[in-house]
């Protein structure tokens, strides 16, 4: 067993985390605060190559492991947690389209994406169909060689943003979750229409509904075999709900580190804040659970690596490190005091945002029956 990360992983760490400190996190809540997509931050992380991770070189990406990306998603959630969005999303949609989306589609889509110059959202959540991902009602037909969509989809992040969606609909409804197909949909076309949420947290994502009314793609933006979306998505969020999970653990992480630093300076009766066991055991025991969850992920993210069996891991560090994360977070935002209801300090925004991913990818009680099918078997499934 080796729990050290690669020099190469070490050195990318060091360089991630000092661009999340310089530049990410001074400008963290004025996209909050804007309700505004950060471009900008979005074009320096290009720069470094962040968002092509898990893109292959030949397509402008990186070829990075798992385990890499993860560590990357961590860092930059610790300066800005929605930029965080920027590898989650990447690495997602980068998965799914190298896998298994045509070669135009790769040479046209994966590049741009990776240089920064096009953002890719995935778009399979409805009104009706959240956790039940096979209940999905949007819909497209077959016609010579194109397809008509016709749907709702919802809850969709970055979809303000987006130049495109991996949007996910029902070739065969007679068939379930088998019926289910994928599909590259460029938002610019006639008949899709975008509406924005005014969300608590995570505003800088942009999250939204889409609406699609008799949508014309062409054959060759099938992502995959017809009835292949659904077994598609479902072998992704086993690889994203690890990247949530750690971006959910870096954001907690600097929130205690911070808090170290002021009760270490903040004086009460004559004392530092920290010489109080009531202060400084709790901050330890959170450090605590929030390094053995961490463990938990980059352990998910090696069994990936290696190609072994991961969806009971997966879905155990989605369940808990968004809970652990938003519990470590309001501890530190009460032991700021009046400050920490302030928009003074970042940790209010941290909890709002947080709590969002306590929901995406699946909420806990999803990622519960997960491993409960895996630990006793299908047969002993509610459904």
């Amino acid at each position: 067993m080796d729990f050290r990360f690669n020099d190469v992983q070490e050195s990318m760490a060091k360089v991630v985390r000092n661009f999340a400190n310089k530049v990410l996190l001074p400008q963290y809540g004025y996209w909050d605060q804007k309700e505004e997509f950060p471009y900008e931050q979005w074009a320096k992380m290009a720069e470094l190559d962040l968002l092509g991770l898990r893109v292959s070189e030949r397509y402008g990406g990186q070829e990075a492991d798992c385990v890499t990306a993860g560590l990357i998603a961590e860092e930059i959630a610790r300066g800005d947690f929605n930029c965080a969005y920027g590898v989650l999303m990447t690495c997602l949609v980068g998965d799914i389209i190298e896998r298994f989306a045509t070669e135009k589609i790769k040479n046209n889509w994966l590049s741009k994406m990776a240089k920064g110059e096009k953002i890719i959202c995935i778009a399979l959540t409805e009104p009706q169909a959240g956790c039940d991902a096979a209940a999905l009602n949007a819909r497209a037909v077959k016609k010579e060689d194109s397809y008509v969509l016709n749907g709702e989809k919802s809850a969709i992040s970055l979809l303000r943003a987006s130049d495109a969606a991996v949007v996910f609909a029902k070739t065969d409804p007679a068939a379930g979750a088998r019926g289910i197909s994928a599909f590259l949909v460029p938002l610019d076309l006639p008949g899709i229409t975008l509406q924005s949420y005014p969300d608590m947290g995570s505003k800088a994502i942009v999250r939204g509904s889409l609406f699609l009314d008799d949508i014309v793609i062409p054959e060759e933006n099938l992502i995959g075999q017809e009835g292949g979306g659904f077994i598609q998505v479902m072998q992704a969020f086993d690889y994203s709900r690890v990247i949530i999970a750690l971006m959910c653990l870096g954001a907690a992480q600097i929130t205690i580190e911070e808090t170290v630093e002021y009760v270490k300076q903040r004086s009460v009766f004559g004392k530092p804040l920290a010489k109080f066991e009531g202060i400084s055991f709790p901050l330890v025991e959170w450090l605590t659970r929030l390094e053995a969850a961490r463990w938990l992920c980059y352990r998910a993210l090696w069994l990936r690596d290696q190609e072994l069996p991961h969806t009971k891991e997966a879905a155990m560090c989605k369940w808990l490190c968004p809970e652990l994360a938003v519990a470590a977070i309001h501890e530190c935002l009460l032991i700021h005091g009046h400050y920490g209801y302030t928009r003074e300090f970042p940790i209010e925004q941290r909890m709002r945002d947080v709590i969002g991913l306590q929901i995406g990818d699946g909420t806990a009680q999803v990622q519960k029956i997960i491993i409960s099918r895996e630990v006793f078997g299908r047969e002993f499934l509610p459904y």
